[in-house]
């Protein structure tokens, strides 16, 4: 599994209904694409859920880092991203586990991410990170075990060191009180999501 954002922020002015329009006309693209787990178009709004930006922010689950290869260079959709809002930084994060949660048959409206910095190991032996692994990865299968839950999923930045855990919950009405971002969600294509792990990807 692996995981991939990218992050349009757009004026404070902006109408975020034009970014809704093209979700309802274009997220039913990406329905049946092969490979994807699931892609969550998501959105923050300025003044909304304490954002201080107006954001466009798809994530993906990708199950083929082909497919995910494809989409991104071979003209399998990005361009049109590329088209409308140049060129945007494209993060990515290999995927240590995804759980799902009670919600799952139920349309994600809700969203969170939480980014967390990895320090080196105190004692220098470089064993820090797999007990840190070990705890976020506990604690994320025993989230997801909250009835609002649809799919919670944590991965891994080796460059920036960090860890990345991302949350689609069934509405609002509950809140991820670590994260770093809130997000509504317009649409979620997941053509593949049965074959996404239910567990470490390991």
């Amino acid at each position: 599994m692996y995981a991939k954002q990218y992050e349009i922020t757009l004026p404070a002015n902006y109408d975020m209904g034009i970014i809704r329009d093209r979700v309802a006309r274009g997220g039913h693209v990406l329905d049946d694409r092969a490979g994807l787990g699931l892609k969550a178009y998501v959105i923050r709004e300025r003044g909304i859920d304490g954002s201080p930006v107006n954001q466009y922010a798809p994530f993906y689950l990708w199950n083929d880092t082909g497919a995910m290869a494809q989409f991104l260079v071979g003209g399998g959709g990005f361009h049109n991203i590329i088209r409308d809002f140049g060129r945007p930084v494209v993060r990515h994060w290999t995927g240590i586990a995804t759980y799902t949660g009670p919600a799952r048959s139920t349309p994600p409206q809700a969203a969170s991410r939480r980014l967390t910095h990895l320090p080196t190991d105190p004692d220098g032996s470089g064993l820090g990170l797999a007990e840190r692994i070990e705890r976020e990865t506990a604690e994320l299968r025993e989230l997801a075990q909250h009835e609002d839950i649809h799919t919670a999923a944590l991965a891994f930045d080796p460059h920036h060191w960090q860890l990345m855990r991302f949350i689609l919950r069934r509405d609002n009405s509950t809140r991820d009180e670590d994260a770093t971002e809130h997000y509504r969600v317009l649409h979620l294509s997941s053509p593949d999501l049965p074959n996404l792990p239910n567990g470490r990807c390991w």
